[in-house]
């Protein structure tokens, strides 16, 4: 049985390479057979939203509007925390496509049960 590995992204467009190191890393261990999944807290709660990952680049990384379809398809999840989408204006409808939205008993009881959190400063 592969090992769930959550990898906590903070940052959006203003920071693309910080964005992106998250991506990077989940996809890297979900080509390798773990379960990943990527949670987007504060700003980066809007790289899951519909056109979110459209632009975000950073040299010699791969961008994110290429990384994330391929992540999902590799078994890749994306989360977004709700207490950071909500005042943001960010609802399940503006979700894109494989990601969701969730509150903080569901991050906290995926640590509970094993999942190994993964965090880029």
């Amino acid at each position: 049985m592969s090992e769930r590995m959550m990898f906590n992204c903070t940052h959006g467009r203003e920071d693309p390479e910080r964005a992106l190191l998250p991506f990077v890393a989940a996809n890297v261990a979900a080509t390798a057979g773990q379960q990943a999944l990527v949670v987007c807290t504060m700003d980066a709660v809007w790289l899951g939203t519909k056109g979110g990952s459209d632009g975000v680049r950073s040299k010699d990384l791969p961008p994110l509007d290429e990384l994330l379809p391929g992540f999902l398809a590799n078994g890749g999840e994306v989360w977004l925390c709700g207490a950071c989408a909500k005042p943001r204006g960010i609802a399940e409808g503006d979700c894109a496509e494989g990601v969701k939205i969730v509150g903080a008993a569901t991050i906290v009881e995926a640590i509970a049960t094993g999942a190994t959190p993964v965090a880029f400063g």
